[in-house]
């Protein structure tokens, strides 16, 4: 039994009274105000609401105004608001972050970098994918001993060896020393850059550019008296590597070459 009639009147007209609208989230129980059929929501269009009875038929109503009752009073059914999509969280490099992130063996397969800069960096950037496909990046402090360190690794179909070399130009000591590796199972790249230091961006820096370092000047220590920085090379890493947050802050040179190293060593055999 309802309180009064409640087609008294001209109750259809949205702006007379104050008609609730009520979401139509499903299992919601309704009855149609026009035709008495009584039903719970099972399906939200565009433009109607399927309401389905305690018998298991179903009709569909439009979403008029003022056309449905809920616990006897007249409501308006609407559409639910749809969900909040969040986007996903990222990674410093970019990739869509793995929640939950459990530690798992380390696969065979390796990255080596030159030095604890090179490591440093790519464990800040792409540390959480390395994390996820379970690969360990180690530092060599050098490539002039890259051929026999790559014997002695012993690189096989199920186990890679991704190597990253510093000042990998044409012509330069570090590409003859790459060019001895012949293993299919060894993918050596490289950057232009001197020193790992100049794969930052010079504007994360708040610096014009890296400043050029006449031959015979150890790289590390010109930069900083070039740059004006009253510190050791330690502390100067420090301040490079604290500047930077994510992918975008790196020159491409690099990113493309860790990419790369990235899908090498964790391709299927």
């Amino acid at each position: 039994m309802y309180e009064g009639d409640v087609l008294a009147g001209n109750w259809r007209r949205p702006g007379k009274g104050k008609i609730p609208q009520v979401p139509a989230e499903l299992d919601l129980v309704v009855e149609d105000a026009e035709s008495g059929f009584c039903g719970a929501v099972v399906a939200c269009g565009k433009e109607a609401v399927t309401l389905e009875d305690r018998f298991g038929k179903r009709r569909l109503f439009p979403f008029a105004p003022a056309a449905f009752l809920l616990d006897g009073k007249v409501v308006t059914l609407v559409r639910p608001a749809a969900p909040a999509v969040s986007n996903p969280r990222r990674s410093a490099s970019g990739s869509i972050a793995v929640e939950g992130l459990r530690a798992k063996v380390a696969k065979e397969s390796r990255i080596y970098v030159e030095g604890v800069h090179d490591a440093a960096l790519v464990e800040k950037i792409w540390g959480h994918d390395l994390r996820v496909e379970g690969v360990v990046v180690e530092y060599l402090e050098g490539v002039d001993d890259l051929p026999a360190i790559v014997a002695e690794f012993g690189p096989s179909p199920e186990r890679r060896l991704g190597v990253l070399v510093d000042h990998l130009v044409p012509g330069s000591k570090e590409s003859r020393i790459a060019a001895q590796v012949t293993s299919p199972h060894v993918l050596v790249v490289g950057h232009p850059y001197v020193d790992i230091w100049q794969a930052v961006k010079p504007s994360v820096l708040r610096i014009p550019a890296w400043p050029d370092v006449p031959r015979g000047v150890p790289w590390k220590e010109g930069v900083i008296a070039a740059l004006g920085w009253r510190m050791e090379p330690a502390d100067a890493w420090r301040r490079i590597l604290g500047a930077v947050s994510a992918f975008t802050d790196l020159e491409p040179e690099l990113l493309g070459r860790v990419e790369e190293l990235i899908d090498f060593v964790t391709e299927a055999p």
